[in-house]
């Protein structure tokens, strides 16, 4: 496993002379989840393991906003922060609210969609041109929805290089923010349709969700989504104008629609992480403003 940044450095409590010598219970917890998260980020391409990220990433912020509650951290982090780092912080903290609110918006949109077109198809077996219509719409708002997307991960590549000799507590708050990034890049990426490569960079990231073809009308594409497979499965109606051509095709979109709108259920975690991302920015807000 590999070790984070807060073992590094003789453990998290021995990089600033203002805390104690012994670590609160919670650091070796939170260094403990980042090092977790951490391990397995390349292993985040399905709604499951990326669920199961958010369910890490909660229990971590929940940590996070503990550790903020102490008194010590308090006294630590207002007193040892300069104006570069706290820029650097709520600099970040609006990042991840502005990303997290991407992703949060295109899970509901594409939900409300998706439960659109499998009541047509429930209620209109036999108006193909009807659901013709509505398919259309839906593949203009995932394309709208991948606009945005394509904008949040060219967002996501500035991030800043943690420097050496920074406060331990801001230290561990630049770590959180990092793997929170990470994980937003594989759910941003999930939802457009585009497996995220081990360690690429964000901006081989972004170029490979704008200029991708994997999803076509015939596609041949390889350990698709769901979202991906709906995409595909649309295309294949819509290619044959006003009439759907066979009870095979209209089952087999039903059966794709139902299997990605319980994908965004188990996605649907990110509404809680981005009430934990806001109490955790009030927590430093206060902090810093004390």
């Amino acid at each position: 496993m590999a070790s984070s940044p807060l073992n590094q450095k003789s453990n998290f409590h021995a990089r600033s002379n203002s805390l104690p010598s012994r670590p609160h219970p919670l650091i070796p917890q939170i260094d403990e989840h980042l090092c977790r998260l951490k391990s397995n980020e390349a292993d985040s391409s399905s709604s499951p393991s990326i669920d199961e990220k958010l369910s890490g990433l909660r229990d971590l912020y929940e940590l996070v906003d503990s550790l903020l509650q102490l008194p010590l951290t308090q006294k630590s982090l207002a007193k040892q922060c300069y104006d570069k780092q706290v820029n650097e912080l709520l600099n970040g903290s609006l990042k991840l609210l502005d990303v997290c609110g991407v992703a949060k918006d295109a899970l509901l949109q594409a939900k409300e969609d998706t439960q659109k077109l499998q009541s047509i198809l429930r209620r209109r077996r036999d108006d193909g041109a009807g659901f013709t219509n509505e398919a259309k719409e839906y593949l203009a708002s995932r394309k709208k929805a991948k606009k945005l997307i394509n904008k949040s991960l060219r967002y996501l590549k500035s991030k800043c290089n943690l420097e050496n000799d920074v406060e331990a507590t801001f230290s561990m708050l630049r770590e959180v923010e990092g793997v929170t990034l990470t994980l937003f890049e594989s759910l941003l990426s999930y939802i457009s349709g585009t497996k995220m490569q081990p360690k690429s960079t964000n901006w081989s990231l972004v170029s490979k969700l704008m200029h991708s073809k994997r999803v076509t009308c015939e596609g041949e594409a390889t350990e698709t989504n769901e979202f991906e497979r709906v995409d595909a499965v649309l295309c294949t109606l819509i290619s044959h104008k006003t009439r759907i051509s066979s009870n095979t095709s209209t089952e087999n979109a039903q059966i794709e629609l139902q299997k990605l709108e319980s994908s965004i259920q188990e996605l649907e975690g990110v509404e809680c992480v981005l009430r934990l991302l806001i109490k955790t920015r009030v927590s430093v807000l206060n902090i810093l403003s004390y």
